[in-house]
């Protein structure tokens, strides 16, 4: 056997393919100039063999494939599976079958692998970064190979990686693994249609830090991977598409980033929003967290965050993605930068029922607020406390948005009337203070909700867990005086004890159970 290193050679690995074949075809083949381009070798009864490449294909003779030639390329393969797929011992290469309706081969796909080793360095600081990754691409783009190469660097940085490999694509025919994944497992599937039990297996037996899978395309493969990504395993996945957008409308698919459902919202609610009652949004976090689409072979287009890529998909928006190109002497160049919030609509997934061409240039800029009934100072204020790109409009008809009060909205003026008729997005509030407005430019500006009270209540409850389970006293982080005195009845509601302790601004509560405090409840 001809190795370099632990690696087998790409010569010796091609001339156990062209071992397969009868002598003509195998002959025609050796005498092509262009045989290290070869990507598959096409065999149909009846028909004269081909042999396929990137940009073109060539007849390799006259003759005219007989069930004799196949069974002869049959008879040096393992057997067929039921996906009708066969290999040859420790290489990559990959025999399709093609049959008739009685189950008799009547022609073969003999696809070349190659273990190209350096395809993931344009990517290896996405691979490194212990994020879930979901490779889409067409078949034949590379998606199998960068997939190989991924297992291989993540184990050569002692990850414990374990390759799910339903079709033995990816480590290679027979029950030793291809080099080309260096000290990764492999697991392999007895059947295509059980790939998700033995995905599930891999992490439940195991123990792996790193899941790689090929080809994820059922929807019990999806629900496996989302549970594989909530379990805190790094998941590296392949799926079949050339956009985010065909994985997004992809209804056996769309789980893997976060699916999408349709929500009805209420009159005041589509009033609000400037859109149709109907509207779709994301069901659930993505199971994948960066999504790479391989372009080709030396072009890739990167989306960080998945989820918020699928948010700005829905509201009508076109992301853009990090654009990475390998040059020809092997650098990689950043050609497009990823932008956080795109400025081109969409055209297909959410109709824009909203602002309208003219919001897309006032969000290049900044979004201009009409106060109705609104204090101009407050909304500065808010605006300036959220660090927003947001100025005032001096008249409606020059805003993106208007916001008021509900006492306001309910009395239905004229103004607001016509300021409705022409899709103007009205945002009402219940008092003139900046909080309340502050609550407003955040759905504005689709920002966090989730106020300092709810996160001081959510640690409060966590602590009083600790302090039960394990007997010991808790430090909460230093809050105002009204959210410490929740803080308290919280912990008089479940009888721990505790107490004030610290100056302004830094005054905080102390929980704890047991004799080395006297003092019963607290002040704030």
């Amino acid at each position: 056997m001809a190795v370099n290193g632990d690696a087998v050679s790409p010569v010796f690995e091609l001339t156990q393919l062209l071992d397969i074949f009868p002598l003509p075809i195998r002959q025609a083949l050796v005498r092509l100039p262009n045989l290290h381009d070869l990507i598959e070798v096409v065999l149909d009864l009846g028909r004269p063999p081909e042999a396929r490449f990137p940009d073109d294909f060539v007849y390799l003779s006259d003759h005219k494939i007989s069930l004799e030639d196949l069974a002869h390329v049959s008879s040096r393969l393992s057997e067929f599976g039921a996906d009708n797929r066969a290999g040859i011992e420790q290489t990559l290469h990959r025999i399709s079958a093609v049959r008739n309706r009685n189950g008799k081969i009547i022609g073969m796909t003999c696809r070349v692998g190659r273990a190209v080793y350096g395809t993931v360095d344009i990517v290896l600081d996405v691979v490194r970064s212990g994020k879930s990754i979901c490779l889409l691409g067409p078949p034949g783009v590379g998606k199998t190979t960068m997939l190989r190469e991924c297992a291989r660097t993540l184990a050569e940085d002692r990850k414990r990686v374990v390759v799910v490999d339903t079709s033995n694509e990816i480590a290679g025919d027979g029950d030793v693994p291809h080099p080309g994944i260096g000290h990764a497992r492999r697991m392999q599937v007895a059947d295509p249609t059980l790939q998700h039990q033995v995905m599930i297996e891999a992490v439940e037996n195991h123990m792996p830090e790193v899941v790689v899978i090929d080809e994820i395309g059922t929807e019990a493969e999806a629900l496996a991977a989302r549970t594989i990504a909530e379990r805190g395993v790094q998941l590296i996945g392949t799926a079949h598409g050339r956009t985010l957008e065909n994985i997004l409308m992809n209804p056996t698919l769309s789980d893997l980033v976060g699916g999408v459902g349709t929500v009805t919202l209420s009159d005041e609610e589509a009033r609000r929003r400037g859109t149709r009652k109907t509207v779709l949004e994301r069901k659930a976090p993505p199971t994948f967290d960066v999504l790479i689409e391989i372009n080709d072979r030396n072009r890739l287009s990167i989306y960080k965050d998945v989820s918020e890529t699928i948010d700005a998909l829905l509201r009508g928006y076109h992301p853009q993605p990090e654009v990475r190109q390998r040059l020809p002497d092997g650098d990689v160049s950043v050609v497009q930068v990823a932008v956080a919030v795109p400025a081109k609509r969409a055209s297909a997934l959410e109709p824009d029922y909203g602002f309208g061409e003219a919001e897309d240039e006032a969000r290049d800029a900044q979004l201009a607020i009409f106060p109705y009934g609104v204090s101009r100072n407050k909304i500065e204020r808010a605006i300036s406390n959220l660090a927003l790109s947001a100025s005032i409009a001096r008249k409606w008809d020059d805003a993106d948005v208007v916001l008021t009060l509900k006492t306001l909205e309910k009395k239905e003026s004229e103004k607001l009337r016509s300021i409705a008729a022409e899709n103007v997005p009205i945002y009402s509030i219940k008092t003139n203070t900046t909080a309340q407005i502050m609550v407003a430019l955040k759905d504005i500006f689709n920002l966090p909700t989730i106020d300092a009270e709810e996160v001081a209540l959510r640690e409060a409850g966590e602590a009083i867990y600790k302090v039960l389970l394990e007997n010991r006293t808790v430090e909460l982080s230093p809050q105002t005086s009204y959210v410490r005195r929740l803080q308290h009845q919280l912990a008089e509601q479940h009888r721990v004890q505790s107490r004030s302790t610290g100056l302004e601004p830094n005054r905080r509560v102390l929980y704890y159970r047991g004799p080395e405090y006297s003092i019963s409840g607290a002040s704030a």
